[in-house]
């Protein structure tokens, strides 16, 4: 019985025991800083604020890098602020003489606009080897021996660092690096037909090292004191100063490239585009990504204050509460690894995680819609006290046509009825609520929420798709249009056979073969045939360039909040297959084209948003895309995280964000605690078990001794 009894006392110690959150997946002890934790599902591929250009790596990188402005995190519609700057930039204009010119000069008389940047005083990079002095002042390690090579395997095995004031030729420095052909600047080819100087640069500098650009001068930017640099554009371009929110406008030290350019380092994966420099509030302290990253505190960030004001109900949803507050709120930001959205899924409704998506797995757990559409949370997520925050992306989904293609294409009446009758029966409406569990809406035209020129009203209203309630015309509107296009029944009065159309795409897998059958039966509502011409993604960008595919599925999220950003996408100089630019439909239409021109730099007002309206109507009526949706963003958040408010144009919000670590870890408390009970039954029928062995083996004993 002593068994019994040793195993019925350590089943009720066990009970007993305040032992909880057993499955906790964090081992270190963080209950003394305040922690985000998070995920990432694939590596960064560029850290380097000159290359990276994917919303993944801006997780990181906008944390980090400083561009002279920002977006307010609050007010909205987006407004510019400084950042590292100190104030907006000032612009002045020229003419071919360089004469200044009055603000309101015509744009005809514009050579070049000066946009002339004043940065704060004091500021400083993070602690980084790159900077690191020896006692006799020279960099510690910009020569490294061999030996000292051997035991670096990381940067963190640095013993020392250093840092330095940040200056204006740290941001004329990293707009050099951005000419450099080898540096690969995914926005090379722009600038070269903005800056002054910028491609004549890149043509000085194309065999040069990227480590010897310092001094050699670029025409049109220039540091004009320590604290003071100019960027002179060709002509006007307002929306120039979208790009300087940017982080290819970040400052660059050039005491990092001549570090990270040295070989041995090179050989152990330790380079710019794994490790950054910057002088925001966090710094890269850990990069593996294999298991995690993790974003720290900067020790020397020079201070920034939580907004003081915001729109609208922000006070009443207390994101004003730490208004005049020192950034940041969070120590720490630790990032893992998840491939699989269900382990998430998980861990985020154990309290691990403090923010999530919604998977379409996961979707009817966390929402279920009212019967006027509203999204709404499940009485589980309530009782969780999850929050819900849903924002309509400036983005838009499209369902393109080849302009130059002759069937589908062209300016000809027949071929636009055809397109118009198509944009009615492609229901997007049906495709949001089966593939995207109604998150998004379907757009109206080409400029989505958000976006100067967006109408609400009647104006905002596609009629040749929509009646004046905003529902999809009868489907017997669209045949109608088919037959005034010449295919009576989706006929091909050529063949006398269903008209075939062809549908170019890289989504052949398993998993896309239920939106293909899809758009499949939407074409077959008017008695057209569509195939499906799969293929990889480098042949199907190859035939986008060439002009050989006929119909696609294409999509654009805005660089900056501006209808230029969006218009440009059907402005002809910008063709994909004659001038290799972003309008991939290769839509050319004069009249389009003109108000484009007129439009795109024109300061918001009634004249520019009334021309605005035009140029919807001429893209509605041609219909060189099928509008296709705005996605609708749904992100859950737990309780404890807090000043969270949807910012779709800024990246480096982390900074406004808070965590009340103490709820966090009572939360988990409360859903992780550790039951023992199923053990002690378990226990109980194992002594049960043991019992009848154990006498019996006693009285064994008992019988061999007394022979």
């Amino acid at each position: 019985m002593k068994v019994f009894s040793s195993l019925l006392f350590l089943s009720l110690f066990l009970t007993a025991c305040d032992v909880s959150q057993l499955n906790n997946p964090y081992a270190e002890n963080d209950e003394q800083l305040n922690v985000l934790y998070s995920s990432f599902s694939e590596r960064p591929k560029h850290l380097d604020p000159a290359v990276s250009y994917s919303s993944n790596e801006y997780a990181f990188i906008a944390q980090i890098y400083e561009p002279p402005y920002q977006y307010h995190y609050l007010k909205r519609p987006y407004q510019l602020v400084p950042l590292s700057a100190t104030k907006l930039p000032s612009v002045h204009y020229l003419n071919a003489a360089g004469e200044v010119l009055p603000s309101d000069a015509e744009e005809k008389d514009i050579a070049f606009s000066d946009y002339i940047i004043d940065i704060q005083q004091g500021v400083k990079y993070q602690p980084h080897p790159a900077l690191a002095k020896d006692k006799d002042g020279g960099f510690a390690y910009h020569q490294l021996s061999e030996q000292v090579l051997a035991d670096i395997h990381n940067l963190n095995d640095f013993a020392e660092t250093g840092t330095r004031e940040l200056i204006a030729e740290d941001y004329v420095y990293q707009i050099k690096r951005l000419a450099h052909p080898k540096i690969h600047s995914p926005i090379a080819e722009v600038m070269k037909h903005h800056i002054e100087g910028f491609a004549e640069f890149s043509k000085q500098v194309k065999t040069q090292p990227k480590t010897v650009i310092k001094d050699i001068a670029m025409g049109g930017v220039q540091a004009l004191s320590p604290y003071r640099y100019k960027i002179r554009i060709k002509g006007k371009y307002p929306q120039f100063r979208f790009w300087l929110a940017m982080p290819f406008f970040a400052p660059m030290p050039w005491e990092a490239d001549v570090f990270y350019a040295q070989q041995g380092l090179i050989e152990r994966n330790i380079t710019l585009d794994w490790y950054p420099i910057g002088t925001g509030a966090y710094l890269l302290s850990e990069n593996n990504p294999n298991r995690r990253m993790v974003l720290s505190k900067n020790p020397n960030f020079h201070g920034e204050k939580y907004p003081k004001e915001g729109e609208q109900g922000d006070a009443e949803q207390g994101l004003l509460k730490d208004a005049g507050k020192g950034l940041p709120f969070i120590d720490k930001v630790v990032y893992i690894l998840e491939k699989e959205t269900i382990p998430y899924w998980n861990k985020f409704l154990q309290g691990y995680y403090d923010a999530s998506g919604i998977a379409s797995d996961s979707f009817d757990q966390a929402v279920q819609f009212s019967s006027d559409g509203d999204a709404k949370l499940t009485g589980t997520m309530l009782e969780k006290e999850i929050r819900l925050q849903t924002s309509v992306a400036t983005s838009i989904y499209y369902l393109g046509f080849n302009m130059l293609d002759n069937v589908v294409g062209g300016n000809t009446e027949k071929n636009r009825k055809l397109r118009q009758a198509l944009s009615i029966a492609i229901d997007y409406e049906e495709y949001i609520s089966i593939f995207m569990n109604g998150r998004g809406i379907a757009a109206q035209g080409i400029l989505p929420l958000g976006i100067y020129g967006f109408s609400e009203g009647k104006e905002g209203i596609n009629p040749y798709v929509y009646d004046k309630n905003r529902k999809r015309k009868a489907i017997n509107e669209a045949q109608e249009l088919l037959k005034q296009a010449g295919y009576k029944d989706g006929i091909d009065p050529a063949t006398g056979e269903a008209l075939t159309l062809y549908f170019d795409t890289a989504s052949s897998s398993v998993d896309d073969r239920p939106r293909m059958n899809w758009f499949r039966k939407q074409f077959e509502k008017l008695g057209i045939k569509l195939v499906i011409r799969g293929t990889d993604y480098n042949r199907f960008q190859e035939k986008m360039r060439n002009g050989n595919a006929q119909i696609f599925i294409w999509g654009w999220n805005a660089d900056y909040p501006d209808p230029e950003n969006f218009f440009f996408l059907l402005y002809g100089a910008n063709a994909k297959v004659k001038h290799g630019g972003e309008n991939a439909v290769n839509y050319n239409n004069p009249e389009f084209n003109a108000l484009f021109e007129k439009m795109r730099n024109m300061d918001n007002g009634e004249q520019r948003y009334q021309i605005i309206q035009k140029m919807q109507e001429i893209v509605r009526r041609d219909a060189p895309w099928v509008f296709g949706l705005h996605p609708k963003d749904f992100v859950l958040s737990h309780s404890w995280y807090q000043n969270l408010k949807p910012n779709l144009m800024a990246n480096n919000t982390l900074k406004y964000k808070r965590i009340d670590s103490e709820m966090r870890e009572k939360k988990r408390e409360q859903w992780n605690q550790a039951v023992f009970f199923p053990l002690l039954i378990v226990v109980v029928i194992l002594a049960l078990l043991f019992v009848p062995a154990i006498r019996a083996y006693k009285k064994r004993l008992t019988a061999t001794l007394s022979e």
